[in-house]
């Protein structure tokens, strides 16, 4: 099979699959109940973890009552919904956490002040809060709901809009809330609340805003590291190894794979970048293992390139030290490579079926370099015998 047309095709199908859309969750703001006559003329279905917002707000005395409603991540778990003040996400935010007592089954709120991501401070919040409880939500699946009225600061309440965050969590242990995943849903859990509201009663979108964005930011960031280190350097490395085996292929076979491996540098450069840029905008989140690999992945790809400005002629005396260099170095990208892009599978925990389908690309690869293999030693031992018998001139 033609290299050339075998890159083409299996990124275009990579970034088909990641680029298509991912089915949004069924709403169900509107089917949802609770006790009590007051009535919430706003409903949102928040666009993560299966999370709802009734709410209505009186601009009279700028207060915000809100219900909040979201199953945890495990039983006896916890659900939280909070305003961030002057930021978008959770470090900053005053957030109401519900969990149920253990021994009584009660479900009950405390207030946050999350200071940062490793500071989660027991206080009162930096407004007024009042009319506070929860309750489990019956015929719910396990959820559990916050009820509170919220005087809604002065110069929010001019701007009509709030930053809202929401989270969920496996449990409570000895007083504190056990930490929440880290996963897709989990870090986009965050949007602008418009308190003003649409038609009363009807459903309306939970709105990403810098969630949006944020998705949009890791999507690219994963789909050039895959096509970049997951892709394009394997099957550039195979360009090297099974094309220069054939004859007539020289010197086509070098410029391919030189352009193949330029090509995945300059691409995986820019997701490296836009990971630099995600690290920034996330403080308190890190995922060591896979940043750790990132860097070095760079460091050595940027060494390889250097190296093909000083590769020596086929007959100088360091050729041979160059070759091995050349050949280790690049075998540790594409493993490091390919781990990596798994490493950021895990994390961006798109639907299943990407992952899925970056196996069985990685793996059509790996059954095409097992049988070029194969073609290649038959041929090398071929040749090999072929000149055994010819006969010696006289």
């Amino acid at each position: 099979m033609d290299s050339s047309y075998l890159r083409i095709s299996l990124s275009f199908l990579f970034w088909a699959l990641l680029l298509s859309p991912a089915v949004s969750q069924s709403s169900s703001c509107s089917s949802q109940t609770f006790s009590g006559v007051k009535s919430y003329p706003h409903c949102l279905d928040l666009p993560d973890l299966k999370a709802i917002l009734h709410y209505s707000y009186d601009a009279s005395n700028t207060t915000l009552a809100v219900v909040f409603s979201a199953p945890p991540s495990k039983p006896g778990g916890w659900i939280a919904w909070a305003i961030n003040p002057k930021s978008t996400g959770m470090a900053g935010s005053q957030a109401l956490v519900a969990s149920k007592d253990p021994s009584t089954g009660v479900a009950s709120v405390t207030t946050l002040n999350i200071v940062s991501y490793s500071s989660l401070v027991p206080s009162k919040l930096s407004f007024d809060v009042w009319d506070v409880k929860a309750e489990e939500a019956a015929n719910d699946g396990g959820a559990l709901r916050i009820f509170a009225k919220v005087k809604v600061p002065a110069d929010l309440a001019a701007s009509g809009k709030v930053n809202q965050v929401w989270q969920v969590g496996p449990g409570v242990s000895n007083g504190r809330i056990q930490a929440h995943d880290f996963s897709g849903p989990n870090l986009n859990s965050v949007g602008s609340l418009d308190l003003t509201g649409t038609t009363p009663g009807v459903p309306v979108s939970g709105g990403g805003g810098a969630g949006n964005s944020r998705i949009h930011k890791r999507n690219i960031h994963g789909i050039l590291n895959a096509v970049s280190w997951g892709l394009l350097f394997p099957i550039g490395a195979m360009i090297a190894r099974y094309m220069r085996i054939f004859e007539s292929a020289d010197p086509a076979w070098f410029y391919l794979h030189v352009s193949c491996q330029f090509s995945a540098y300059v691409i995986g450069v820019a997701g490296w970048a836009t990971g630099l840029k995600l690290g920034s905008e996330s403080k308190g989140i890190q995922y060591n293992t896979h940043r750790n690999i990132g860097i070095c992945l760079f460091s050595i790809a940027t060494l390889q390139m250097f190296a093909m400005l000083l590769r020596p002629r086929k007959d100088h005396k360091f050729r041979f030290v160059w070759n091995i260099y050349h050949h280790g170095v690049g075998y540790s990208i594409l493993i490091l490579g390919i781990i990596n892009v798994f490493k950021g599978l895990s994390i961006l925990n798109p639907k299943h079926t990407y992952k899925t389908a970056y196996i069985a690309v990685i793996g059509t690869l790996g059954g095409i370099t097992l049988l070029l293999e194969v073609v290649t030693w038959v041929i090398v031992l071929k040749r090999k015998s072929a000149k055994s018998t010819k006969p010696l001139k006289a």
